[in-house]
């Protein structure tokens, strides 16, 4: 049986003789690749004809990841909007000054990264988190953050001198009430990164207020999980 794009093979061979690709052929002939390829199975490019099929192939190739890239962005910061957009309806319900929706936001914190030993306070690298713990603290238990007391875990090639005065200037924390820091031996001989300023603990030994934040936020997991 001949097939219909049989009157084109002529046309097809003399195009890719010349140096063209099949997906070229494919295109501007519109015959399927796997009747192309039939066709094609006994034509020798050129070197000089295979070397331009390559960089044209690789010039597409760059231009396609370009593309790819370009839209994977695109469509990452269009759900990171819906991300936000989602968040924002969610707390435009909520009374952020109600005392009790900001204690239990601390005390499922507190559940997560404070001290559940003797020792009243909590441990983090991220400045936020922070701030947040001692915002809460002073709106909720009128505690000065002044009276905190600041420890540092740093890696070894960190400056305690410099380390310390970040600490106390973006979190407000007058500079004599950190005490000492400990260097990672670990980390010797290997470089940081910039950004990180190791991991800072605030202690304010008020066991009161840990004992309510532990016990508020388990009632309340074991509420939701229990309804």
């Amino acid at each position: 049986m001949i097939s219909k794009w049989f009157s084109l093979k002529d046309k097809a061979i003399r195009l890719r003789k010349s140096g063209r690709s099949i997906k070229d052929v494919e295109n501007m002939l519109g015959i399927p690749r796997s009747t192309l390829s039939g066709w094609f199975r006994n034509i020798e490019l050129t070197v000089g004809q295979r070397k331009a099929l390559d960089k044209r192939w690789r010039r597409a190739l760059v231009y396609a990841r370009t593309k790819s890239v370009i839209w994977h962005n695109t469509e990452k910061q269009k759900r990171m909007k819906l991300a936000e957009d989602d968040a924002l309806k969610t707390l435009s319900k909520l009374d952020i000054k109600d005392k009790n929706i900001l204690e239990l936001a601390l005390s499922m914190l507190y559940l997560g990264e404070g001290f559940k030993n003797n020792d009243t306070g909590i441990g983090n690298s991220n400045l936020e988190i922070l701030k947040f713990f001692i915002k809460c603290v002073e709106e909720l238990y009128s505690f000065p953050r002044i009276n905190i007391k600041c420890y540092l875990h740093l890696r070894a090639d960190q400056n305690v001198k410099s380390m310390k005065k970040y600490w106390s200037k973006n979190l407000g924390i007058p500079l004599k009430n950190f005490m000492a820091a400990s260097l990672d031996k670990r980390t010797v001989g290997r470089k940081t990164y910039k950004d990180y300023k190791g991991v800072c603990l605030l202690m304010f030994g008020n066991i009161a207020i840990q004992r309510k934040l532990l016990y508020l936020s388990r009632e309340f997991s074991r509420r939701i999980i229990e309804n």
